[in-house]
């Protein structure tokens, strides 16, 4: 006698989705989510994976755990503030209420007094001229990478004037391979590099100009620096002689620094490049700024509306989140990103060697970055709790994710990024890593 195939104990669909537990589940996932768990569950079973008897309580298990989306929560503890992998700079309380106004309907394009339709974005424009006063207009767009696109097709390639000079020391490429002077030639400019990539001097650029020439930029190599024997043309310099030959002068700031920080005392300001004469300025707003991810210009009326009436204008809009998130982060007393870039060290080292304390575990001198392309070289002194190197993965896949540093061979848990009220959390966290390792 032939026994029977078990598989054909395996539950059927429609029984399964007639569980209760699993019609719990359809208020917060889509029905093909649902689904797929339970295609999954089946076929883990035909496998030979699963019990078929397993089939129903796996599937209520793993649906009780799934959320709608799947990122985590993580706590850095890295040192490094602004961290790409970790989708740069958290935001404030504020910004972050701003998001869920957003969420439903908002005034967006919209005069409540009259009811008629208002301009895109004006609350930010407005907080982001409050804040940098010497900007004439503003304009925001969905990255760094629209703004620099945006600028160089508008004053160059669209006047038919699509030689751009820049100078060798300022052919970045930021994370990833993506490197500025491809986006740029991607748009039609035909980049005029001057100088030599240590020395750029005035009569370079100067030298570079023709009648095809629509306008000097000048980049801030964010990510990297030169030494030694070196030297750049000032945004004044370069200012006067865009100037004298009718030309604009465009300044990528990249990190986004409003004013000038006793922190990164190199780092240039959009402030300060606008008062130096730039016609346009561009930074992310992802980055020091600690807000959203966006691209802001900054400059002249005339060159800024000429910027937002060109069609790639529309292309590169920010949506009614960016744009709440970035007035609110304007509006705000601090970020998450200036409090750590100015976190103390005396209290950092007291945090530290508090959840030491309770490991038996060492706290270190450790050094935190800036990230994000921003103060490049420039050392944050602070203090990490050093343990063995086989916690980074066990803190890493746990709830919450903790992203340590690995370096040495040692496990590095800098509280820099981490706030203060999450102590308990980590420290529980720790505590469960210590037992897995001694186990």
């Amino acid at each position: 006698m032939v026994a029977a195939d078990p598989r054909r104990a395996i539950p059927s669909t429609d029984r399964l989705l007639a569980l209760p537990e699993v019609q719990a589940t359809k208020t917060r996932l889509a029905p093909h989510v649902i689904r797929r768990v339970i295609t999954e569950a089946q076929n883990d079973a035909r496998h030979g994976e699963l019990a078929p008897d397993d089939v129903a309580p796996t599937i209520i298990n793993r649906l009780s755990a799934l959320s709608p989306t799947r990122l985590s929560s993580v706590l850095n503890a890295t040192g490094v503030i602004i961290h790409t992998n970790l989708g740069r700079a958290p935001l404030s309380d504020a910004a972050r209420e701003a998001l869920m106004t957003a969420a439903g309907y908002v005034d967006l394009e919209l005069d409540l007094r009259d009811g008629k339709r208002s301009k895109r974005g004006m609350w930010a424009k407005a907080a982001l001229l409050s804040a940098v006063p010497d900007a004439e207009d503003a304009l925001v767009v969905n990255n760094g990478a629209a703004a620099l696109s945006l600028a160089t097709t508008v004053l160059s390639v669209a006047l038919d004037m699509p030689e751009m000079v820049i100078s060798r020391g300022e052919l970045v490429e930021i994370g990833a391979g993506f490197r500025l002077p491809d986006l740029m030639v991607s748009t039609g400019v035909e980049l005029v590099e001057v100088g030599m990539t240590n020395r750029t001097n005035l009569d370079d650029y100067r030298n570079a100009i023709t009648e095809r020439t629509g306008a000097i930029l000048k980049v801030h190599p964010s990510n990297y620096w030169i030494g030694g024997f070196n030297s750049a043309v000032e945004i004044k310099e370069l200012a006067q002689l865009a100037h004298e030959h009718n030309l604009p002068l465009i300044v990528d700031v990249g990190s986004g620094l409003v004013d000038a920080d006793d922190v990164l005392t190199d780092e240039p300001t959009m402030s300060a490049a606008l008062r130096d004469g730039a016609d346009v300025v561009i930074a992310s707003g992802d980055k020091l700024l600690g807000g959203p991810q966006a691209g802001i210009l900054l400059g002249k009326t005339e060159i800024i509306q000429r910027l937002a009436k060109h069609p790639l204008a529309r292309a590169f809009r920010a949506d009614k989140f960016t744009l709440a998130a970035l007035e609110a982060t304007l509006n705000s007393p601090s970020t998450p990103i200036h409090d750590a870039l100015h976190a103390d060290s005396k209290s950092l080292r007291e945090r530290s060697e508090r959840v030491a304390q309770e490991l038996g575990a060492e706290v270190v001198a450790h050094d935190g970055r800036v990230g994000g392309g921003g103060g490049a070289g420039v050392p944050l002194p602070g203090w990490a709790i050093s343990l063995p190197e086989s916690y980074a993965s066990a803190l890493r896949t746990g709830s919450p994710a903790i992203l340590p540093r690995v370096a040495d061979g040692r496990c590095l848990v800098d509280l820099r990024c981490v706030p203060a009220e999450q102590d308990k959390i980590l420290m529980v966290r720790l505590r469960e890593v210590a037992n897995e390792v001694a186990s």
